[in-house]
């Protein structure tokens, strides 16, 4: 098991080599924001879908509603670098809302970007894969199949390091970067050349289903922030940067938000040139449309836009694989998750935050088919709730402490906030049917759950702790039972430990067979050291029963009184032959392990064959 582990994720890396795992600007751009510019992919395409109701004029609106959601790009852009600055420890929304709003609301965005982590993962993966099958329809059979596949492979490579996947992962966006920026290059150049296509007459005759109204154009609105995903992640991820980690996370940040402004803004020139609208089976995409008109169907760049699509899509759930561990393990750290998630793996990684993301991604993939849309209602909410909580803590840091540009803080984290209220709100009314009232309740229930985890913490903290003198109760006896079920060697073995545990000493045997008591009382003259035997009838053949009433009976209950059992083991030579044998002295100890003032000690004899 050691080697393949090493195999697959590589030798363990000594603490003092974590500097190394740092990432620098290249790196952390293709981790960080792979997300937020991967979304551009299907955001585009959540605006049509909703325009598209209100027929073929309401399709001119992509534009301004694009031009809307760069607004909110940038201002949320130029809050998160405030963001950075005033908390370079990392956490983002949850420690923003946290430190200014109070623990519950902390709490609320802590649980909100647990959830929009692993649906980043679960939609990249989803969106990634459709790209692909929207290419070669023939794979559409295979599509969660291959949604798992890939959601295991990029948590494989997270396992092996930060830097590692990094290194691995960076080539990948900016590929896609470079093909999509190619594609609005050449769709230009041929607008200019030759002109816009004419209207296609299936888009003059396009029945319009709703009408067009402010709320609609909301909704294509909110289904087109879905670009704006992923934003938070280089606010969340700060300890990852190389030093200074705060000037790197923040140029990062920049970055970001300039590739995802070419992004936007050239695929919604060319979607309204090319008379782009979406396909109603959700074969063939828009993007791939775009690409098919501009390249031609079926040619290299066409599939060079295709592969570089459903490889980003797919890597952006690296963004999420690297967030949700350091997010984890800062709540961890507060008591509001198992303290295993702050746990360093091998790798300098977070390892069980990476597997528990993985293991809900793969739920949630083979539970929605690996549908975007089907994800898309779920996935949003989350998002846009952290958003405003984070913006609402920092308008109420820049209120409270007048720091240095507080004003200008106060309007970009102020308008931040009530645009990204505006878009959770529409979010959570339109999609409510679709799926969304599933987060509406999951945020809830997860919330209890942390509060529990936390409360727990607490009470283990305050009952363990020595602070006033109070100390233990002092033991005055220890009465040590050894369970024999034969005897052999191991037993003998157990038999001298005990001895060295206290004078009081006692064997127990339970009978299942009559002849095999006789035949152990003959044997015990001999070995058993002189240590009382006693034998407990089980008319059943149950083991465990007769052991417990015994131990109930003499249990006095007294605090300084405790009671040792000694469980003899043999431990084969190798692991597999453990199956060989029964597991009796497992399920005893399991059991014993909530009894109190109950003592369970494993005496193991290991076996040379």
């Amino acid at each position: 098991m050691a080697q393949w582990k090493r195999w697959l994720i590589g030798a363990p890396l000594p603490t003092e080599r974590a500097h190394e795992q740092k990432l620098d600007r290249v790196r952390a751009l293709a981790v960080f924001a792979s997300d937020a510019i991967s979304s551009t992919a299907y955001s585009i395409e959540e605006i049509l879908l909703v325009l598209v109701l209100a027929g073929s004029t309401a399709l001119s609106y992509s534009v301004p509603v694009s031009a809307a959601i760069l607004v909110l790009l940038w201002l949320l852009v130029l809050s998160y670098r405030q963001t950075i600055s005033k908390y370079p420890a990392g956490g983002g929304a949850y420690n923003v809302s946290k430190d200014n709003l109070g623990n519950t609301a902390g709490l609320v965005a802590g649980a909100s970007l647990l959830v929009d982590y692993t649906l980043t993962v679960s939609v990249s993966v989803a969106a990634g894969i459709s790209a692909i099958v929207s290419a070669a329809p023939s794979l559409a059979p295979y599509r969660v199949e291959l949604n798992v596949l890939a959601i295991v492979v990029v948590a494989l490579m997270n396992l092996r390091g930060v830097r590692e996947s990094g290194s691995v992962f960076a080539i990948p966006p900016y590929l896609f970067i470079g093909s999509l920026v190619l594609l609005v290059i050449v769709g230009g150049v041929e607008l200019i050349l030759h002109g816009a296509p004419s209207v296609p007459a299936q888009i003059q005759h396009l029945n319009a289903t709703a009408p067009l109204t402010l709320f609609l154009v909301l909704r294509a609105f909110a289904g087109g922030c879905t670009a704006l995903t992923g934003v938070e992640a280089v606010s969340n991820g700060v300890p990852s940067f190389r030093s200074p980690a705060t000037t790197n996370a923040r140029a990062t940040l920049v970055a970001l938000g300039l590739v995802a402004t070419v992004l936007i803004s050239g695929l919604t020139v060319l979607v309204q040139a090319y008379h782009i609208i979406p396909d109603e089976t959700g074969t063939r995409t828009v993007l791939s449309m775009i690409a098919a008109d501009v390249f031609g169907l079926g040619s290299i760049m066409f599939w060079i836009v295709q592969v570089t699509t459903m490889a980003i899509l797919v890597l952006a759930a690296n963004t999420a694989f690297n967030g949700f561990p350091l997010l984890g393990s800062l709540m961890a750290r507060d008591g509001y998750l198992p303290r295993q998630f702050n746990h360093v793996g091998d790798r300098l990684v977070f390892s069980n935050g990476i597997i528990i993301l993985a293991g809900a991604s793969v739920v949630l993939n083979i539970l929605f088919q690996g549908v975007v849309t089907r994800l898309i209602p779920l996935y949003a909410i989350g998002v846009f709730l952290s958003f405003t909580l984070s913006q609402a803590g920092m308008v109420k840091r820049w209120l409270t402490r007048r720091e240095e540009g507080w004003r200008e803080g106060v309007v970009i984290s102020g308008l931040g906030g009530i645009v990204s209220a505006i878009v959770l709100v529409v979010f959570a009314v339109t999609k409510f049917a679709l799926g969304a009232w599933i987060i509406l309740i999951l945020l809830p229930a997860l919330m209890l759950i942390l509060n529990g985890i936390h409360e727990h913490y607490q009470s283990v903290a305050e009952q363990l702790s020595l602070a006033g003198g109070r100390a233990p109760t002092r033991l005055r006896r220890n009465q040590v039972i050894v369970l024999v079920g034969n005897l052999h060697r191991g037993v003998v073995r157990a038999l001298e430990y005990a001895r060295t545990l206290s004078p009081d000493v006692k064997a127990v045997f339970v009978e299942t067979d009559p002849v095999i008591s006789e035949r152990l009382k003959t044997r015990w003259a001999q070995w058993g050291q002189d240590i009382p035997l006693e034998i407990l009838p089980s008319r059943y053949r149950s083991t465990t029963q007769p052991l417990f009433n015994y131990i109930r009976e003499h249990d006095t209950g007294r605090k300084d009184e405790v009671m040792t059992v000694v469980i003899p083991e043999f431990v084969p030579r190798h692991w597999w032959q453990q199956f060989l044998h029964n597991q009796t002295a497992l399920s005893l100890k399991a059991a014993l392990l909530f009894r109190r003032n109950t003592i369970v000690v494993s005496v193991p004899f290991h076996l040379d064959d």
